[in-house]
């Protein structure tokens, strides 16, 4: 009877243990490497990055970050070249099976971020893919600044529940192209920098009257450093420091982006003129 007692414990130990390395290697395994901030200490910077579709497939290269006195003042980002002879969709991609792990798309990763730095307004495309290669497609965002960092905002709330993607794929510039063209992203999977126009508001920064006709004021409980009107094709039309209004009395009918910085944050409001 006391050697069954014996195997008897050491077979449910065995088990134990079996079912704890499962647990344990399914941690591992079921896990996403985020944020993709291209930093020594951080992600993606070390991953093997494949470019397609760009002709000649210039590498993906880690570089000096070209304005870091801006919204991102990160040290290192990602620097894509899209050629001109290259497809729109040309982009470049993760390693599957490594570099950004395994997982799925539920409520705390559904809203991805990404910060670009362009010189002209173009589309930027994010894709999820499966070890299999199956994925629901591209999300296209196009950047409203130019020659300088915005984050984009990708609603994927519809991947949730879904398929286990082990790869991403980047499109730095989703449209055809007359020249080549160097633009830089960083912080995919990156936390909120600023309001944006489907992201929940860190402060109480408010725009009135909009749509206007003329005087447009700025109210927040924090201090304003400055404020500036954009094109919607990112053009810095004017701008004004430690002041919270601006006069958009001669301005053309349309869209515009005011931007207001407080307390160093800065915030994007999409203003209407009439």
């Amino acid at each position: 009877m006391s050697t069954f007692i014996e195997i008897y414990k050491n077979n449910n130990m065995k088990r134990n243990c079996i079912t704890a390395l499962l647990i344990i290697g399914s941690t591992f395994s079921f896990a996403q490497n985020i944020p993709v901030d291209f930093e020594a200490s951080g992600y993606g910077a070390s991953w093997t990055w494949t470019v397609f579709e760009n002709s000649t497939n210039p590498s993906l290269q880690i570089v000096a970050n070209p304005d870091p006195t801006g919204l991102n003042t990160s040290s290192t980002v990602a620097r894509f070249i899209a050629l001109q002879a290259g497809n729109p969709w040309a982009g470049c991609e993760t390693m599957h099976g490594s570099d950004i792990g395994s997982f799925s798309i539920d409520t705390s990763n559904s809203i991805i971020r990404i910060m670009v730095w362009k010189t002209k307004i173009s589309d930027v495309g994010i894709k999820l893919v499966t070890s299999s290669a199956a994925s629901l497609g591209e999300i296209k965002v196009a950047n409203t600044l130019i020659n300088q960092w915005e984050q984009l905002t990708f609603d994927f709330s519809a991947h949730i529940g879904g398929l286990a993607y082990d790869q991403l794929v980047v499109f730095p510039d989703f449209v055809a192209r007359s020249a080549n063209d160097t633009m830089y992203f960083d912080n995919v999977f990156g936390d909120a920098a600023y309001l944006g126009d489907d992201e929940i508001s860190r402060n109480t920064t408010t725009v009135f009257p909009n749509p206007t006709n003329g005087i447009v004021t700025v109210k927040s409980d924090s201090r304003i450093d400055l404020i500036a009107l954009y094109s919607i094709e990112g053009k810095l039309l004017v701008q004004a420091k430690n002041s919270t209004t601006l006069d958009m009395t001669s301005f053309k009918s349309g869209v515009y982006i005011l931007r207001s910085i407080e307390n160093g944050i800065p915030t994007n409001h999409r203003i209407l003129k009439n």
